[in-house]
């Protein structure tokens, strides 16, 4: 099918994204592209509202998530819209809200069933629009929904567990441990890049040493927080890293082709939420599906 004549003449018109030209001497950190002490204060806030609304009460972390579901599906919207894609919003945020409720309330087979109305919902909805675009509408609010929050649901599947909260923490610190790696040493040691046409900043070096920090972070956090055993935690971070770095590169596709460098400037220091969630998604339901096996409930 070919392209939208709408959206080629956007596509043409846009530039590339850029880098901000300022000084080395003014960045913080030149090689990684961002300001590294807000990136750090505002992870730091970020990781208290997670820390505090999962052990104070489970529905406050299941709120949060229900919020952080709907602020990512406005800022896939938004970004869309630099496409010429207009998904219908209505449907898809209501969906955002909702899916993550039904997955920590019912669990997985109602989570699978609500993303199949959700996206059903979608197709109805605009097929009472125009004409024009309606594949191409569709296609984004499907991607939107399925992209984020029914990934988050597999983190609401995770917290349902008696010991859901470590169980998020395991997770998170699990895809933590990857960006840090690969961040650290990908500054200090990252010459080859893995996809250049991509993200010309994620190198092979930074990688290898997502993987070392990872499979460790892994190991570690599954015996103290969920008194597993090792292998487990290797396991997971093994398969975390590569499902952090597929995540971050399938956003860095979509920013890419919307030519947008960041989902929104909502974060400071960071981007949009989108920006921060984009490892954490697609390593939940790798989590859920290594730790609800193979890790008893305590």
């Amino acid at each position: 099918m070919s392209e939208p004549p709408s959206r080629r003449a956007a596509r043409e018109a846009r530039t590339e994204p850029t880098t901000d030209a300022a000084p080395a001497a003014h960045n913080p950190t030149p090689r990684a592209g961002r300001n590294l002490y807000a990136a750090i204060g505002v992870g730091v806030l970020l990781g208290a509202i997670v820390v505090v609304s999962l052990f104070v009460r489970k529905e406050l972390f299941v709120a949060v998530a229900m919020a952080a579901a709907v602020i990512g599906c406005i800022e896939m919207l938004r970004a869309m819209g630099h496409g010429d894609l207009h998904p219908p919003a209505i449907p898809t945020l209501a969906s955002a809200a909702a899916l993550p409720l039904v997955a920590y309330l019912w669990g997985a087979p109602a989570l699978a069933f609500a993303a199949v109305v959700a996206v059903l919902l979608i197709v109805v909805w605009r097929s009472f629009g125009r004409a024009q675009g309606m594949l191409t509408d569709i296609t984004g609010g499907a991607l939107a929904t399925l992209y984020v929050p029914a990934l988050v649901g597999f983190a609401m599947l995770l917290l349902a567990a008696d010991d859901g909260p470590q169980r998020i923490v395991v997770f998170i610190l699990v895809t933590i441990c990857s960006d840090i790696g690969g961040y650290i040493v990908g500054v200090i040691a990252g010459k080859h890049p893995m996809a250049p046409s991509v993200s010309p900043k994620k190198s092979w070096e930074g990688f290898a040493g997502s993987v070392t920090a990872c499979v460790l972070g892994g190991s570690i956090s599954v015996v103290v927080f969920l008194d597993g055993r090792w292998w487990v935690g290797a396991l997971l971070g093994a398969l975390a890293v590569v499902a952090a770095t597929v995540g971050d590169l399938c956003e860095s596709m979509i920013k890419r082709d919307l030519g947008i460098k960041d989902m929104s400037n909502l974060i400071p220091g960071h981007g949009g939420l989108m920006d921060r969630l984009d490892s954490l998604l697609v390593v939940v339901p790798v989590a859920w599906a290594i730790l609800t096996p193979l890790v008893a409930v305590h």
